[in-house]
């Protein structure tokens, strides 16, 4: 896979690019990585690719013409023929795990990163394929959500990860949040390791984990649940979780 971003701040990315497993997966060739300044399609001497918004207001809008002539820069050096130009916006759709097991099926992904108060309409209409948003709120460029959607998603990506279960267990990769997690030492400040994790019985575990997991969706997400069809063991075990929080609270 190829992920190149478009934005005014390549040193940013040098964060996910240079360290920990993204870093050592970059280095070891299980992905490529370039930033596009626009900048460098500007049509005057100081690199200016913003100007005041038509109809007044505050702020500047990054303009059409070098954005959109970076995107084409980007494109001719893609590495495959299913790539994907993507601006993170707070306007876009949720960024989902489905939607990041779909982007980490393709060969090349375009980041586009807004600065200022926000990219010319006409770029997106013509340029973009699709808007993602990390959540509902306004940060200061793409820049940030850009390197979150490539963290998801290259964790996806076969090798970046010691061991892929690892990604298959986390939090949304069944549509459940995780499980709680325990490790050295057995007792902590007066709180023991359950002793199901103790017992070697990999059956009682898997469903023990199971039931945690179910038990903090509920909690937690129960928008989740709601949207899920529940498996007989999954539908058994939540009756369980119900019917025990039922007897606590009476």
């Amino acid at each position: 896979m190829k992920i190149q971003a478009v934005t005014l701040f390549p040193e940013m990315f040098d964060s996910i690019t240079e360290y920990g497993v993204t870093g050592r997966a970059r280095k070891q060739g299980l992905w490529q990585f370039d930033a596009v300044n626009p900048r460098r399609f500007a049509d005057n001497k100081l690199g200016y690719i913003d100007d005041r918004p038509f109809g007044g207001g505050p702020g500047m809008i990054m303009m059409a013409p070098p954005l959109a002539a970076a995107i084409d820069s980007a494109r001719r050096a893609q590495v495959g023929q299913n790539g994907r130009v993507i601006y993170l916006s707070p306007q876009g759709a949720p960024l989902t795990h489905d939607k990041v097991f779909e982007l980490a099926q393709l060969s090349d992904l375009i980041l586009l990163c807004g600065r200022y108060e926000g990219i010319d309409e006409r770029l997106l209409t013509n340029s973009i394929n699709e808007e993602i948003g990390i959540g509902d709120f306004v940060v200061s460029g793409g820049e940030l959500p850009a390197m979150m959607l490539m963290d998801a998603v290259l964790r996806l990506v076969p090798g970046v990860l010691g061991d892929q279960q690892s990604a298959e267990q986390d939090s949304f990769a069944n549509g459940l949040l995780d499980c709680p997690h325990y490790t050295r030492p057995l007792e902590f400040q007066g709180l023991p390791v359950p002793e199901v994790l103790r017992s070697g019985n990999h059956g009682l575990i898997a469903e023990w984990r199971l039931k945690q997991s179910l038990q903090r969706t509920l909690a937690r997400r129960p928008d989740l649940l709601a949207k899920r069809d529940l498996i007989p063991q999954e539908a058994r075990l939540l009756q369980e979780i119900r019917e025990e929080q039922q007897a606590i609270q009476s």
